[in-house]
């Protein structure tokens, strides 16, 4: 199954004609869109030790409504505090997931509220659902059993996973209450446990082949 889905991605590889990177949205309103200095670097660099998958050594930043956002296949966005989309990034966003792209928002804790409000700006036919532990996202390539792994406490209680679906394809994966983009940077930025920064770096990449595969 593993050699298969190598296989598979290697394939999609060759539609690319650039290293496999996301593209991190550089927004308005203050939420500090570009914390997680290291976070994909790292998550890049494990993707390139499984699958020797042709990727950036880290992320690009646009803007959604740059010309150059529209090459990216996934989007990444997190922040502690509001998100702010213009009523030409709302269209551009929508064009963008629709058209084929994936959107992977992580809260930082503090986003959700703006977060889950530009969201219904771009989709507002559209809810975000809670996926369950079944869902492909989570057994892609590492197994999850139990969803997403719990990175730092927040909220308390247990981690989630929400989604929008549009048209029966999961257009962008919301990860609460766990901030897995904080387990994936450097050991010494948060002190996150070994076994927890494994688990987050090994969600990510779940969550990246998924983004490749949808």
């Amino acid at each position: 199954m593993i050699k298969f889905l190598v296989l598979i991605i290697a394939s999609i590889q060759i539609l690319f004609a650039q290293s496999i990177v996301p593209v991190r949205i550089h927004y308005d309103g203050g939420g500090d869109w570009y914390g997680n200095k290291t976070t994909w670097r790292n998550i890049l660099n494990k993707v390139r030790q499984e699958f020797q998958l042709d990727v950036g050594e880290r992320e690009v930043a646009y803007r959604i409504t740059d010309p150059e956002f529209l090459k990216y296949p996934i989007a990444y966005i997190a922040g502690h505090g509001n998100i702010h989309f213009s009523d030409q990034e709302v269209k551009a966003l929508r064009r963008y997931l629709v058209s084929g792209g994936f959107l992977f928002a992580d809260d930082d804790y503090g986003m959700d509220a703006s977060f889950r409000r530009e969201m219904k700006k771009v989709f507002p036919e559209l809810n975000f659902v809670e996926l369950p532990f079944s869902h492909p996202i989570y057994h892609v390539y590492y197994q999850f059993d139990r969803g997403l792994p719990k990175v730092h406490e927040h909220a308390g209680g247990p981690p989630k996973g929400f989604g929008l679906i549009y048209e029966g394809r999961l257009v962008c994966f919301y990860s609460w209450n766990t901030d897995i983009s904080d387990g994936c940077e450097d050991p010494e930025i948060h002190g996150d446990p070994p076994d927890i920064r494994a688990q987050a770096l090994k969600m990510a990449v779940n969550i990246f082949i998924y983004a490749l595969l949808n």
